[in-house]
C-alpha cells in the first residue's frame, strides 16, 4: 500500500508520547479521509499507519500494555460476537475501543426496560428497538473505523456455523444455557477458539475452548434458573465481560497465557477467584 503509506506520512505529525519516546501520530480525521480517499475501512489505513510505525492518536494509550504489533493483530481480527445484551454490549464497547478491526454481532431482540439496569447499548430513548441497530449507531460514534456487521437474528445451530465463517474466534455472549452448547460445536466445527462466559447474581465464570476440547457448555447443562432467580447485576455484567476481553485480546495475540481448557469462577460477594481445570 505504497500510495497509503504516502499519504500517511504527509499527515502524520511529531509528538512526544506518553511513555517518554518522540514519534509520528495521526489524527482519527486524517484516518477517516484516507479510508474515503481510496475506498477501504479505517481499521485498515490504522494498520498501516503502525507498520509505517505513525501511531493512530486514539491507540496511543494502549501501547505500552498492546505492542504495535499486536494492535496491527487487532486491526486485522475479525470476530464473531453472539449476543448483544449485557456481556454482549459491554464487550461490544471495549472491542471498539480496542480496535478490533472486524466484528461481526448477532442478536434478534428488543431492548426492553428491565434491560437498562446492565445492557450498555440500552437506554430509555431505545425501549423496544433492535439491539443490532443500536449496536451499529453505537459502533458509529465510539470508532467508526471498525467494521461492524450486526445481524438483528436470533442464531441456532442451523445458522450459527455461516455466521462464524472466517472469523478468528467466536464469542459467547448468550444469555441463559440454551444455545451455548451449539456455539461451541460450531466454532469447533469452523476450527477457531471460542471465548464464553456466563454469569447468575454476584459469580459468574469466564473460559477458553479450543476446537474439539471440553468447555463450560458441556458441563454446565441448560437450566436457566439461576440466572432468572439471582438476576444480573450490572456490577458482575462488566466485571465478566472485562475479563472475556482479556481473553480475546490474549487469543488473538497469540497469548499463550490464556484460560485455555480452565474455567475462572468468580464470586464477587465473597471476593473470590478461582481457576478448575476442565
Amino acid at each position: 500500500m505504497p500510495l497509503i503509506s504516502e499519504a500517511l506520512l504527509k499527515c502524520a505529525r511529531p509528538v512526544s508520547f506518553p511513555w517518554g519516546e518522540d514519534g509520528l501520530a495521526v489524527s482519527d480525521q486524517d484516518i477517516a479521509a484516507i479510508a474515503a480517499d481510496f475506498s477501504i475501512p479505517g481499521h485498515s489505513v490504522e494498520a498501516q499507519a503502525l507498520k509505517n510505525g505513525i501511531y493512530p492518536d486514539r491507540y496511543s494509550r494502549n501501547m505500552t500494555s498492546i505492542s504495535p504489533k499486536d494492535q496491527i493483530q487487532l486491526l486485522e481480527s475479525k470476530v464473531a460476537l453472539v449476543g448483544l445484551g449485557g456481556l454482549g454490549g459491554t464487550l461490544l464497547e471495549v472491542l471498539l475501543r480496542l480496535g478490533v478491526g472486524t466484528i461481526y454481532a448477532a442478536d434478534g431482540d428488543t431492548f426492553e426496560a428491565s434491560n437498562l439496569n446492565r445492557q450498555m447499548l440500552s437506554t430509555p430513548a431505545n425501549l423496544n428497538v433492535h439491539k443490532a441497530d443500536a449496536a451499529l449507531e453505537r459502533a458509529s460514534l465510539i470508532n467508526p473505523s471498525v467494521t461492524l456487521k450486526a445481524h438483528n437474528e436470533f442464531l441456532d445451530q442451523s445458522t450459527l456455523p455461516d455466521f462464524l465463517d472466517e472469523c478468528d474466534i467466536a464469542i459467547d455472549a448468550l444469555g441463559g444455557l440454551k444455545t451455548r452448547l451449539h456455539l461451541q460445536q460450531a466454532a469447533a466445527y469452523a476450527k477457531i477458539p471460542l471465548v464464553t462466559g456466563a454469569l447468575a447474581g454476584w459469580t459468574g465464570y469466564v473460559g477458553v475452548v479450543q476446537p474439539g476440547n471440553i468447555g463450560p457448555a458441556d458441563i454446565m447443562g441448560h437450566d436457566n434458573a439461576a440466572e432468572e432467580e439471582l438476576g444480573c447485576p450490572c456490577p458482575a455484567v462488566t466485571v465478566i465481560a472485562s475479563l472475556m476481553a482479556t481473553e480475546i485480546v490474549k487469543v488473538l495475540t497469540q497469548n499463550s497465557n490464556t484460560l485455555e481448557g480452565k474455567m475462572l469462577l468468580v464470586d464477587l460477594a465473597s471476593s473470590t477467584f478461582e481457576t478448575i481445570v476442565l
